[in-house]
């Protein structure tokens, strides 16, 4: 096995700016179109981004390609697993990102407008006037990649014949946003249509906008802590399972234990990723009581937290989980929280390899993974806690 480069227990994303961008991802700019016009016609999938800079008032506006047609695609993440970092690079990197100042807690008819819209069972054909040309784009381990950008000056949208499942909670105001969440996905609406949803403030009790990556958050830490809340009245799998998956250069394994609930999240990003010079290993655990604070790995931790409560509660059974990801250099452009969400699920669907020890589980773990165990026993409290009964015994 290769030496290991440094690693480092200062586990913080840097923001991606334009000085850090690589050269991979300056090449995928190619793929931002060069519009002269600042009249802009399309079909929005539908979708619509809500900036965070500024709150309460931030940038609210649909997402338009330029084309018309079924451009459902570009906004449902729930078919872009197996695409690759250019496929998705030039899916979304396309798409124009209109804007225009709302205050999150005020109601007016733009929004009203734009949440007709997402309630569109099909794309929506839209004309927008922008006050000027659209430009930059914007990339986030959070949430998927946008194109340029620019302000609204006029848009128009005439909206398709509505989602009746979103519709229902939609007008349902007395119904807790928790409660309409975990309906819809009982009724298998897309997970990145009620993080829309929740977005534009269309569902729960007190509504407001709310910025997309908290939304894309809001749902994965909402949903599954439902599920983990029936879960937790299962029996426990009867085995060690090890299911494994690379996706994107990103490897996961997940290690499924016959033990009451508890769930851990292991990441380490390599050189060549959004860090340069070292490893970076970071973690967070919940046990079986549940956790209060907002997990340090961000987001990633609840979208793979909701693939492993989804895949337990359609089996009825409980178990405690560890996940590991290892990110290594060909993942040269971050694409959101997403691609944590589908790759796991993604894994659970394969066969796992199955044992009647954890030390068995472990060593096949290892052979799916280049970062030896010991050292990610460092950053895990469940390895660190086995590894101490064991010496206990």
């Amino acid at each position: 096995m290769k030496k290991l480069l440094l690693l480092t227990t200062n586990y913080k994303f840097k923001k991606v700016t334009r000085v850090e961008i690589n050269s991979a991802i300056l090449n995928f700019t190619k793929f931002i179109p060069n519009v002269e016009s600042n009249i802009v016609e399309g079909s929005s999938p539908p979708e619509v981004f809500v900036g965070r800079v500024g709150y309460p008032k931030v940038n609210v506006g649909p997402v338009l390609p330029l084309e018309k047609g079924d451009t459902s695609i570009y906004a449902l993440h729930e078919k872009w697993f197996g695409k690759s970092l250019e496929e998705i690079a030039k899916l979304r990197l396309s798409l124009i990102r209109t804007k225009k100042k709302l205050h999150v807690l005020k109601s007016e008819k733009f929004l009203e407008e734009l949440q007709e819209i997402l309630l569109s069972k099909s794309p929506v054909d839209t004309e927008a006037k922008l006050k000027s040309k659209p430009k930059g784009y914007l990339l986030s381990e959070d949430f998927q990649p946008f194109g340029p950008s620019a302000y609204l000056e006029y848009f128009k949208a005439t909206p398709a014949s509505s989602e009746k499942r979103l519709e229902k909670f939609y007008y349902a105001n007395d119904v807790k946003a928790g409660l309409a969440i975990f309906e819809l996905w009982k009724n298998k609406l897309e997970i990145s249509r009620i993080q829309q949803a929740i977005s534009l403030g269309m569902l729960g009790i007190k509504r407001k906008i709310v910025p997309t990556r908290w939304a894309i958050t809001a749902v994965d830490s909402t949903l599954s802590l439902k599920l983990i809340e029936e879960i937790k009245n299962f029996e426990t799998i009867n085995e060690y399972r090890v299911y494994s998956l690379n996706y994107l250069d990103n490897s996961w394994v997940i290690v499924l234990m016959p033990k009451l609930w508890s769930y851990e999240s292991l990441e380490a990003w390599y050189p060549g990723t959004i860090f340069e010079k070292e490893i970076a290993i970071g973690s967070d655990y919940e046990p079986f009581e549940g956790r209060k604070n907002y997990a340090s790995i961000g987001g990633c931790y609840y979208s793979a937290r909701l693939a492993i409560a989804e895949k337990l509660f359609s089996e009825r059974r409980q178990a405690s989980a560890i996940v590991f990801r290892e990110i290594h250099k060909g993942y040269l452009m971050p694409v959101g929280v997403w691609n944590v969400r589908e790759a796991v699920r993604k894994a659970l669907t394969q066969e796992p390899k199955k044992f009647s020890s954890f030390e068995e589980a472990l060593a096949y773990a290892q052979t799916k993974l280049f970062i030896p165990m010991n050292v990610w026993e460092k950053y895990s409290f469940i390895l660190k806690q086995r590894v101490f009964q064991k010496r206990l015994f």
